[in-house]
């Protein structure tokens, strides 16, 4: 481990950085709106350092997602109406009011109770706020990527009782909703029907990911990056043959497609071979 270093280190170096008149002209003229989209980037950049598992990055990551902590905070500052040691006081003392079988003396049965008395406290906090909304979906923020939001709603209804006894009736709903889909089409294919129609395809395949205890980023980043590695393969075999992907046409660039797949196949076949060979 590197020699400690103090946050005070970190908020001394934002409010140099923010000083109007010896700071940087890019950070001086920021706002929490301009900065919102940074923090949403620098979460997702740590989600694909865990990813990866690349530890090296992942600590380069979380100082990324720490300065915009930071710089939201220095800027609230500035205005008066909060500063760090606000937001580091703000979060201890939900932590603690949201764990009471740690901090207190709840105890819970299991992690299924826990959730439940965690989504009651959250609703108790949003009462003791004054917010008039008692639905079992209130407070669910419409920032949120939208597939997450899906999930959040789904959950909350699950919690009570609005939900698929397993993955087998959500499989069920996803072949409906795709049937719709293809009628839609075969229709003519209105805009409006067919966003409509494929939202409803995009809301079951979160469902059918959270039966499957999946996350659905998760398995799409994945999904990502196996299509990204094997046209990049498919690129590098066309460019071998002295052709180039825009030069063939879609059977040939399938055949590629084929081919990658079938060396992918070989080299998991070969891999566990070896496992196997290996063990004791």
């Amino acid at each position: 481990m590197s020699n400690p270093r103090s946050i005070d280190e970190l908020l001394t170096i934002m409010a140099r950085l923010r000083d109007p008149e010896h700071g940087c002209p890019w950070d001086v003229q920021q706002d929490f709106d301009s900065i919102a989209a940074y923090t949403i980037e620098e979460a997702y950049e740590v989600a694909d350092a865990i990813d990866r598992r690349d530890y090296d990055d992942l600590r380069d990551e979380l100082g990324d997602l720490l300065l915009q902590v930071v710089f939201h905070a220095r800027m609230a500052e500035e205005a008066g109406v909060f500063d760090f040691a606000d937001v580091v006081g703000s979060i201890s003392d939900k932590m603690v009011r949201r764990h009471p079988h740690v901090f207190g003396d709840a105890s819970f049965e299991d992690a299924e109770e826990q959730t439940r008395a965690w989504e009651q406290i959250k609703a108790d906090e949003r009462r003791d706020k004054g917010e008039e909304d008692r639905s079992a979906l209130a407070g669910i923020a419409r920032g949120l990527p939208e597939w997450k939001r899906a999930l959040k709603l789904q959950k909350r209804a699950a919690a009570v009782g609005y939900d698929w006894p397993d993955h087998r009736p959500v499989l069920e709903k996803a072949d409906e909703e795709l049937a719709e889909v293809r009628a839609e089409f075969d229709a003519g294919g209105d805009a409006a029907r067919l966003e409509d129609e494929i939202g409803d395809v995009l809301f079951v395949l979160v469902n059918l990911t959270r039966h499957a205890k999946v996350d659905f980023s998760r398995a799409l980043r994945h999904a990502n990056a196996k299509f990204e590695r094997r046209f990049r393969r498919m690129e590098a075999l066309a460019e071998a043959s002295g052709t180039s992907m825009a030069e063939r046409d879609l059977d040939s660039q399938e055949a590629l497609w084929r081919r990658v797949k079938g060396e992918e196949r070989e080299g998991e076949d070969a891999a566990s071979s070896n496992r196997v060979e290996s063990a004791p």
